[in-house]
């Protein structure tokens, strides 16, 4: 046999040995992906978009957000979901999630009968970044920083102190008091700090 050939014989066979190659990788990544189960969020209305999602405890997004390149993916098993919004009562569900299925959760709030606007109020706008954060009013979420900012969009909340908290899992905890006169319009401003999701605070890991 010529040199010749047995060149081109030996190419053809490391070839054929590339293409398995290719043709393995790509299904092999297909499959270890089906290890996880998907979550998707539907409001019940207008209202439930912009709750906050808990899983197991971590705060994980508000709803309208939680798609796409932040869907939510968990490992098989049981899963306890919280979703929350100021002046509605918690919704909880527990589910169980299974390998390489998505899983539709409807979040339908009920309005708290006890909560109250405030005889005497007062205007809180929002400048923060990232406007994806979460804003905690005395302990109570009130939804992300996007709801709360801008020429059109402001908070009203009752004259007097007020605990103000701005987190995200990643960044470091904001936390401010302010108190707030009758009739007043105050604008809280910061950009939150990159940190460890240990330095998130508390209140986006509730159990």
């Amino acid at each position: 046999m010529s040199k010749v050939k047995l060149l081109c014989n030996s190419l053809v066979v490391l070839l054929a040995f590339w293409s398995a190659l290719l043709v393995v990788v790509p299904s092999y990544a297909q499959s270890s992906n089906k290890v996880m189960g998907e979550l998707q969020f539907i409001p019940a209305t207008q209202v439930e978009k912009h709750c906050g999602i808990w899983v197991d405890g971590e705060y994980v997004g508000y709803l309208d957000e939680l798609k796409g390149s932040r869907k939510v993916e968990l490992l098989p098993g049981k899963h306890r979901i919280v979703a929350r919004e100021s002046g509605y009562d918690q919704f909880s569900q527990t589910i169980v999630v299974e390998p390489g299925q998505t899983q539709a959760i409807t979040v339908s709030l009920v309005k708290d009968p006890n909560a109250r606007m405030p005889a005497v109020t007062a205007e809180v706008k929002l400048d923060v970044t990232p406007n994806r954060a979460a804003v905690f009013m005395d302990n109570n979420y009130l939804g992300p920083v996007s709801d709360f900012g801008g020429a059109r969009h402001a908070l009203v909340v009752g004259a007097g102190k007020h605990q103000f908290k701005i987190a995200l899992p990643g960044y470091r905890t904001f936390e401010t008091e302010v108190n707030l006169l009758p009739n007043q319009k105050f604008v809280l401003k910061t950009d939150l700090v990159k940190g460890s999701i240990t330095q998130a605070g508390s209140l986006i890991k509730k159990p």
